[in-house]
């Protein structure tokens, strides 16, 4: 059964390895975090890598296997299980002595929680009776933080045998990839990211775990990352007509996160956690009249009383009143702390050139780039060393990647076999069609320049893992491509674990010096200057959807304007002025 940990933060998925092995450094002080399970080569490395640390025998798994995804997934989470385990094991069997890791499970404690408030008790009483009640307490108190995986819906690759033919559905990437977190002994949540894959969600109906037991009790539940309350709703309901219960909807701003972004048609962070908090419990009793109803059907047992479902949210928090303003106006049950924790060796993987980039990074070094094969907005860092080796092939007359890894090979445009559009073939194929169009040389210049700015995710996302922890990088491809959110400009220290959770606290101040707004007002900020562009896009498509678009769009952004000018009074010159603009677009 999944237990409620002692923290009101997690930590979230980031990339394929900065988080990748973060439950091992954090999961036995109680903080949660997810790891990405799309690279099962990374993944079986990482194996390799804690059997080692944990002295226990490493038995490869070899690609050769039909099965070798599923199969390294699960065998790469109980090994995370049993490691982190026996970790808050020997935390246990710790005496207090104000430096053991038992104390340091405490001390990272909000002041404010029940256990912390007892562990202060113990330290300040002088009677030894009481004193080992009170240690008996905490012992007994003692939990895991879960170890969480991601699963991004639109990498779903189909897959081949040796001899070319096609294989079932699921041997795909993210079938496969759910089959080994199900089959693994962690109790803990799969996190669908990037929207619906009705075919992946179909196929959860496949695994016993995800099902209630005769208590009500799941075993493996389900996270969806959403962008808005429809997102929510209508993926909610998908899944219930299966019988399968969402347990967490995971709200994550479009704009102001890393990694990939996903913008909404103007809906503002702050009015989509008012709707959340305004139709939680209507939603959750219709999801729950569904998932019944369909539990029936199966011949499975129902929820005999309606399960929780817990709101988290993520993307661009950065200050303690923040984490708490969150917490307490909008009752969400956990907030998620990204791209900060890449300054936190002790968390998260970031090779030290990296890391020195990192902490002398300005503003304008993040921005939104169209790097990403998958053809969508992603945040970047133009001094990463994988922008620099991607300008330096440029250079040498040799765009592109060798693209040995093929998780985001999905175009077909010229070839019978998916390719990536970050791969050195797409791009030597597609820039030499538009050297011999008909386009004006300028619009060729720009189509030419956006084939350009496709890089490889699989290896830049997984190499920051291995070069941490001193592992052979293949090929030696080692360039690192980092993807934080725009709110770690905020942020230029190296920071400890324990100033990390004090900041989010409250107990410290981590920040720079640099000015800096409400999250809320940074991210309209980058929805304004979202939707200018989509002004100058459509500007050369005159078309009635195109106009309906922009309409809407903008309606939304001043219905969040006026809403934040009730919650924020303080700001209502700055926001009227911010309004008058988009009035006057």
């Amino acid at each position: 059964m999944i237990v409620q940990t002692p923290h009101t933060f997690h930590i979230p998925v980031m990339g394929l390895g900065f988080t990748i092995d973060t439950p091992a450094k954090v999961a036995r002080y109680g903080i949660s975090s997810v790891i990405s399970i799309q690279e099962d080569n990374l993944i079986e490395q990482m194996r390799e890598h804690y059997c080692g640390v944990a002295n226990t025998p490493y038995i490869p798994i070899p690609e050769k296997d039909i099965d070798h995804r599923a199969k390294r997934i699960t065998a790469y989470l109980d090994l995370l299980d049993e490691l982190t385990s026996n970790q808050l094991y020997e935390i246990s069997t710790q005496k207090f002595t104000g430096t053991n890791d038992i104390d340091r499970y405490f001390l990272l404690l909000d002041d404010e929680a029940p256990f912390k408030k007892i562990y202060k008790k113990m330290l300040a009483t002088s009677d030894i009776q009481v004193k080992k009640v009170y240690e008996e307490v905490l012992r007994r108190s003692l939990k895991r933080g879960n170890i969480d995986v991601n699963i991004m819906t639109k990498c779903d690759r189909a897959n081949n045998d040796d001899n070319g033919e096609k294989l079932p559905y699921e041997y795909s990437d993210a079938a496969a990839a759910l089959r080994g977190f199900a089959k693994s002994r962690l109790s803990s949540s799969v996190v669908f990211s990037a929207g619906m894959n009705p075919r992946l969600f179909s196929y959860c109906e496949s695994f016993d775990e995800f099902y209630p037991d005769q208590e009500g009790h799941l075993n493996k539940s389900i996270i969806v990352k959403v962008s808005d309350f429809r997102s929510a709703d209508i993926q909610g309901k998908f899944l219930a007509k299966k019988g399968l219960w969402v347990s967490e909807f995971r709200i994550e701003s479009g704009l102001n996160c890393g990694g990939h972004v996903f913008p909404t048609d103007g809906l503002l962070l702050g009015p989509i956690l008012e709707q959340f908090q305004e139709r939680k419990e209507t939603l959750r009793n219709e999801l729950f009249e569904i998932v019944n109803k369909a539990l029936v059907a199966k011949g499975r047992q129902p929820f005999s009383t309606i399960p929780g479902i817990r709101l988290s949210v993520q993307g661009g928090i950065g200050t303690s009143e923040e984490n708490s303003f969150l917490l307490n106006r909008y009752k969400v049950d956990s907030t998620g702390w990204g791209s900060p924790f890449l300054l936190v060796p002790e968390a998260t993987n970031v090779d030290e050139e990296s890391m020195n980039k990192l902490t002398k990074a300005k503003p304008e070094d993040y921005y939104v780039s169209y790097a990403s094969p998958l053809g969508i907005g992603f945040n970047n860092f133009r001094h990463s060393s994988s922008e620099i080796q991607r300008k330096e092939r440029i250079r040498k007359n040799r765009p592109g990647s060798p693209c040995y890894k093929k998780f985001l090979a999905f175009n077909t445009e010229f070839t019978k076999d998916p390719i990536c559009t970050a791969s050195r073939k797409y791009q030597h194929l597609k820039i030499t069609q538009l050297q011999a169009s008909d386009l004006n040389e300028k619009e060729k210049e720009e189509q030419i320049n956006r084939v350009l700015e496709k890089d490889c995710l699989c290896e830049g996302l997984a190499s920051p893992a291995l070069l941490v922890n001193k592992i052979k990088v293949p090929r030696n491809l080692t360039a690192v491509t980092l993807c934080p959110g725009p709110n770690l400009a905020y942020f230029s220290k190296l920071s400890s674990l324990q100033e990390m959770v004090d900041h989010i606290y409250g107990r410290a101040d981590i920040m720079n010096k640099l000015p800096r707004a409400h999250m809320f007002i940074n991210e309209l900020n980058m929805y304004i200057e979202h939707y200018q562009k989509k002004i100058v896009t459509g500007s050369n498509e005159l078309g009635m959807q195109i106009k309906n678009n922009l309409q809407s769009y903008k309606a939304n952004l001043i219905e969040g304007i006026n809403y934040y000018m009730d919650l924020f009074p303080a700001c209502i010159t700055e926001l009227t002025a911010k309004r008058e603009l988009l009035m006057n677009s």
